[in-house]
């Protein structure tokens, strides 16, 4: 596993957005453990985010694309941060966009906030997770209405390898659904690997009771064991 890898996972931890009991999904799962990105809040959190995620779009997407779309609100951010850290660490200038959840009559009128789509935009998408694939269905129809795009692909942080509404992963229908390719900054597999009974600044964060936990819920929803 990259050393980069490894050090996000911890940053999750740190920021308290990766954490272990009993939760429920966006889609209605009880599950054993949860990420939740709107625990980043601070300015220096956010810069290092950003760079997490340049380090995993460069090495999956080599940086072809135009414009990086954040499906609001918590994408909003994921955009903005992402798109300096691209700039900063590989000097390259990408614009950011996002949508915004009620259309504006006043002013800069339209739906979007941010670089605006032109035909010939190639567009990656950021997401903080993605569980059951429902939230691209949402975000698709938005970035497509503005002209002629191509969708480069999505990205997310952490791939948490469970079913969508079959028997592949997510991310995997995603791919086979639209035609564009898929990555994550770490996969729920790495974190586990990572973490499994080994201490963290004097702490299991992932035990014998958890793992248990984890392994059932992929019993269920996973596509392939946490081992």
């Amino acid at each position: 596993m990259e050393s980069y890898k490894k050090e996000f996972i911890e940053f999750m931890v740190d920021c308290h957005v990766l954490k272990f009991g009993d939760f429920v999904t966006k889609s209605g799962r009880r599950t054993p453990f949860f990420v939740n990105t709107g625990f980043y809040r601070t300015g220096n959190q956010l810069k290092k985010l950003g760079e997490y995620y340049a380090k995993a779009i460069h090495d999956k997407f080599s940086l072809d694309f135009d414009v990086m779309f954040g499906p609001a609100y918590k994408g909003i951010p994921l955009a903005v941060t992402s798109a300096m850290a691209i700039s900063e660490m590989y000097g390259k200038s990408v614009g950011y966009c996002s949508n915004r959840k009620e259309q504006k009559d006043h002013g800069e009128k339209g739906i979007l906030l941010g670089s605006p789509l032109e035909d010939g935009d190639k567009v990656l998408i950021i997401e903080d997770v993605t569980t059951a694939g429902t939230s691209i269905q949402e975000t698709l129809p938005i970035i497509l209405a503005q002209g002629k795009v191509t969708i480069a692909g999505l990205v997310v942080s952490v791939d948490r390898m469970e079913k969508g509404q079959g028997d592949k992963s997510a991310l995997e229908e995603i791919e086979e659904m639209y035609g564009f390719p898929t990555t994550a900054i770490v996969t729920m597999k790495e974190v586990v690997r990572h973490l499994y009974n080994k201490p963290y600044k004097g702490r299991v964060y992932l035990d014998d009771d958890i793992k248990n936990a984890i392994d059932a819920y992929y019993e269920t929803f996973g596509v392939e064991k946490m081992e």
